[in-house]
């Protein structure tokens, strides 16, 4: 239960790291481009299609489980519904009225929010109790084949990436992808290795002692 509970606040942390890679406003993850380019779109909000862009990858994930541990999918949907809302309360409603003229304050926002959001994300798949779809579809399709999971997360930013060029052009909407989402290319995926291998072996030390 304690782990659920780290889990989920881990949740909440990683909610608050996007809703601000999203409010610098200097372009977002491939992943949170897709999102903000479908959001703008369709005119819902950037939350609530994070929580079914994240449940996509959630049903495949499923699909391709060898063992169906129902538990913890009906956890990892519930916190990706959680997920999304909290985006939603904070981009909307606590970051809704700020305006940051100043773009090395954007810069150094974005930088803190992507750390924020990729290390927590690392800690959580360490847990290994409520992890995010992506990562644990991009692990699973690891352990399945001979490619690494940085790979596999990385190609998910690139199909992202392109998914919201295109949808920009098609709909003549703003291009999300600017400096921040080439940060986050090269920065994000590691993050997340780094941390979830760190959080690992720490986690083993009282063991091995």
């Amino acid at each position: 239960m304690k782990k659920v509970i780290q889990s989920i606040l881990l949740y909440i942390v990683s909610a608050i790291g996007i809703s601000i890679t999203l409010k610098a406003g200097i372009g977002v993850s491939g992943f949170n481009a897709m999102n903000l380019s479908i959001s703008e779109w369709t005119s819902i909000k950037v939350g609530t299609i994070t929580f079914i862009a994240n449940l996509i990858f959630l049903i495949v994930y499923i699909r391709l489980s060898e063992k169906k541990d129902f538990r913890k999918f009906t956890l990892m949907f519930i916190s990706i519904l959680f997920f999304g809302m909290v985006i939603n309360f904070f981009l909307y409603t606590i970051f809704g009225t700020i305006h940051i003229e100043n773009y090395l304050v954007r810069v150094g926002l974005f930088i803190f929010g992507v750390i924020l959001a990729g290390g927590t994300t690392g800690i959580i798949l360490s847990l290994d109790i409520i992890p995010f779809p992506i990562e644990s579809l991009c692990l699973r399709i690891a352990e399945l084949t001979k490619l690494t999971f940085s790979q596999y997360r990385y190609s998910v930013d690139l199909f992202s990436i392109l998914l919201s060029i295109t949808i920009s052009l098609l709909y003549n909407l703003q291009f999300n992808i600017r400096e921040g989402t080439i940060i986050s290319f090269f920065f994000l995926s590691g993050i997340i290795s780094y941390t979830r291998l760190k959080f690992e072996n720490y986690q083993l030390k009282p063991k091995t002692q």
